[in-house]
C-alpha cells in the first residue's frame, strides 16, 4: 500500500440500539497535509475504550462523534513531519488520532511520550488506563491499609490495575467480573483476594459474602444494578469513585440508576465523586514513576489484548463492549 493512501474507519450511522459492524465502513483517502501548528502522524496503536460508545450518544467530556466522520479514538503515533515547534519526525505521541492510518493533529492536543518497549504499554499501564486507575483510586477513593476495596469491570483495562494498586496499598480487594474464568484469573494471577461473577445473577448476595465487613471504597466502572448493590453495602464514610457506566453505553440509553441513593449517602456519610483523568495530568510524571517502579518490581502485572489490523477495529470495540477482553484492548494498525 502506498504511503499516500490513508485507510479510515467511518461511523456511517449512529446506532439506535446495540453497536454493530454495519455502523462502520472502511474507506481509503489521501494522506493529510499538516497545517501550521500541526504534526502529521502515522498511527501505530489505536486505543479501544468503552467511552468510544458513549461518544456516539452525545457530547461528554469531548464532542460527540457524528455520522459519516472518522471514528474518534486515542492512539499512539509516530511523527512523520511537523509544522509545530517541539515535535520532530520520529517522536512518539499520544492524541485523538481517530481510527485511521494517518492524522494531522494540532501539536497542542498531543502528549509527547517516551520511547520504550513494548510500545503498547504507552496505551495500557503507562497510558490513560493506568493513570485513570492510579488517580481514581488514590485521589478519589483514598484507600487506607486494611480497608475493603471493590472494583467492577475488574478484568478490564482500568479495573485490573485498580485492584492491583489497592493490594499494593495494603487493602483487601474484591473484583466484580463476568464469568468464572475471569474471576479465577483475578485471584490466581493478579492477586485479588476474591472475585464475584455478576453473570451468576445473585450479585448482592455474592458481594455480601465476599465483603462481610462491608465496602470502604468502591471503584465504579459500570453503573446500574452493580452500583446499586455496592452502595447498599458501603461502610460509614465510604468513598465511591465514579469512572464509567459501561452497563448503560451500548443499546438504548436507560434512565435506570441506583435506587435509594440520597438516603444512603446521608445516613452513611458517603462521598460519591466522578472524575476525568485529564484533570490530573499536571501530576502525570509522579504517577508514572510509581507505576514504572511497581511494574519493574513485579508488584503490578500488565495484561494487554492486542488485535491486529485496522479493518478489525469495529469488531474489536463490539467485542470489548461484550466483555471479551482481559486487560487493555487495542488495535495494532
Amino acid at each position: 500500500m502506498p504511503d499516500t493512501v490513508n485507510r479510515q474507519i467511518l461511523l456511517v450511522e449512529k446506532p439506535a440500539g446495540k453497536l454493530g459492524r454495519e455502523h462502520f465502513k472502511l474507506v481509503e483517502g489521501r494522506m493529510p497535509e499538516p497545517k501550521d501548528g500541526e504534526a502529521l502522524l502515522h498511527v501505530r496503536y489505536i486505543s479501544l475504550d468503552a467511552a468510544n460508545r458513549a461518544w456516539m450518544h452525545g457530547a461528554t467530556y469531548r464532542s460527540a462523534v457524528e455520522a459519516n466522520t472518522v471514528m474518534a479514538g486515542g492512539g499512539i503515533a509516530e511523527v512523520v513531519s511537523s509544522k509545530a515547534p517541539g515535535l520532530k519526525p520520529g517522536d512518539i505521541v499520544f492524541g485523538d488520532t481517530g481510527w485511521q492510518d494517518y492524522a494531522a493533529v494540532p501539536a497542542k492536543h498531543l502528549s509527547k511520550m517516551p520511547r520504550l518497549e513494548p510500545m503498547t504499554h504507552l496505551l495500557s499501564v503507562y497510558g490513560i488506563a493506568g493513570l485513570t486507575a492510579y488517580f481514581g483510586l488514590l485521589d478519589v477513593g483514598k484507600p487506607r491499609t486494611g480497608e475493603t476495596v471493590v472494583v467492577s469491570a475488574a478484568a478490564g483495562s482500568v479495573g485490573s490495575i485498580v485492584g492491583q494498586i489497592a493490594k499494593i496499598k495494603g487493602c483487601r480487594v474484591v473484583g466484580i467480573a463476568g464469568g468464572k474464568d475471569k474471576c479465577h484469573w483475578l485471584t490466581s494471577e493478579l492477586g485479588f483476594d476474591t472475585a464475584v461473577d455478576y453473570k451468576d445473577g445473585a450479585t448482592f448476595k455474592a458481594l455480601r459474602a465476599a465483603a462481610p465487613k462491608g465496602i470502604d471504597v468502591y471503584f465504579d466502572n459500570v453503573g446500574g444494578d452493580i452500583l446499586e448493590a455496592c452502595i447498599a453495602q458501603m461502610n460509614l464514610n465510604g468513598r465511591i469513585a465514579c469512572c464509567g457506566a459501561i452497563s448503560q453505553y451500548d443499546g438504548v440509553p436507560s434512565a435506570h440508576g441506583p435506587r435509594g441513593v440520597p438516603g444512603l449517602i446521608v445516613v452513611k456519610r458517603l462521598t460519591m465523586q466522578g472524575f476525568i483523568v485529564m484533570d490530573y495530568m499536571d501530576r502525570r510524571d509522579a504517577a508514572l514513576a510509581d507505576l514504572q517502579s511497581w511494574v519493574a518490581s513485579g508488584k503490578l502485572k500488565v495484561q494487554e489484548d492486542v488485535i491486529n489490523g485496522i479493518e478489525n477495529t469495529p469488531q474489536a470495540l463490539i467485542g470489548l463492549l461484550a466483555g471479551e477482553n482481559r486487560g487493555k484492548r487495542m488495535v495494532k494498525v
